[in-house]
């Protein structure tokens, strides 16, 4: 097939799964597509298998204000053919967390040179390319593929976890616990930085605090 016809193949079998329910509320929630079949995520990894990884394919779909043809363009990129440069343009062109959560999942943590990408957005004066970075980078710290991270190589986090931008905020604390379950003094070296917001009166700082705390109280109390 060329890929016009795959295209609207795709958009067929979207067609018939669809389902109005979600779609709408999605919409309601914020995920706003000009077309959104309102598919599962596994529905749209059972089409993507369908076809055959191709670059160009993925390019165009990626460029779909489809819902589900941008997230087949996040599962068809071959990894191996995915430049730097492709991953620096997408990362402006992320629009929700969704989108963010997916391409993450399919596309960035495999690849190479996924932990020099989430280093660099970590540190971009971007905020919304930050919260890739910071979301990309406690995956890889999940998956141990990335490691010897301090939180002094994130030079917005301490700013970023007292953001009224939720998404910026919870990507941030999510990067600094997966920094501070590294090792008991990188934990604590996290919590004497903010140590001021323990006590404080503003209720967010005592939120993170907690948080933080928590996090790593119960993380090395139940290490084996």
């Amino acid at each position: 097939m060329t890929q016009e016809e795959i295209i609207r193949d795709m958009r067929i079998r979207c067609r018939q799964a669809m389902n109005g329910i979600v779609s709408t509320s999605m919409r309601k929630w914020g995920l706003d597509y000009k077309v959104n079949f309102g598919l599962t995520i596994q529905q749209i990894k059972d089409i993507a298998k369908r076809y055959s990884p191709d670059a160009t394919l993925a390019e165009t779909l990626w460029s779909e204000n489809t819902r589900e043809l941008k997230i087949m363009g996040t599962l068809l990129y071959p990894i191996n053919k995915y430049p730097e440069e492709t991953a620096d343009k997408w990362v402006e062109e992320i629009t929700n967390q969704e989108i963010r959560e997916q391409i993450c999942f399919n596309l960035y943590q495999e690849l190479p040179y996924a932990g020099n990408l989430s280093m660099k957005w970590s540190k971009n004066q971007t905020s919304s390319i930050r919260v890739t970075g910071y979301w990309l980078l406690s995956r890889l710290m999940l998956l141990k593929r990335s490691k010897d991270i301090l939180p002094e190589s994130l030079p917005y986090v301490w700013e970023d976890i007292l953001s009224e931008d939720s998404f910026l905020c919870n990507a941030a604390l999510l990067a600094l616990k997966q920094i501070g379950r590294q090792s008991k003094d990188i934990a604590e070296i996290v919590l004497q930085r903010i140590l001021a917001y323990k006590e404080s009166e503003d209720r967010l700082k005592r939120e993170v605090y907690d948080s933080l705390d928590f996090e790593f109280e119960y993380f090395f109390e139940n290490k084996p």
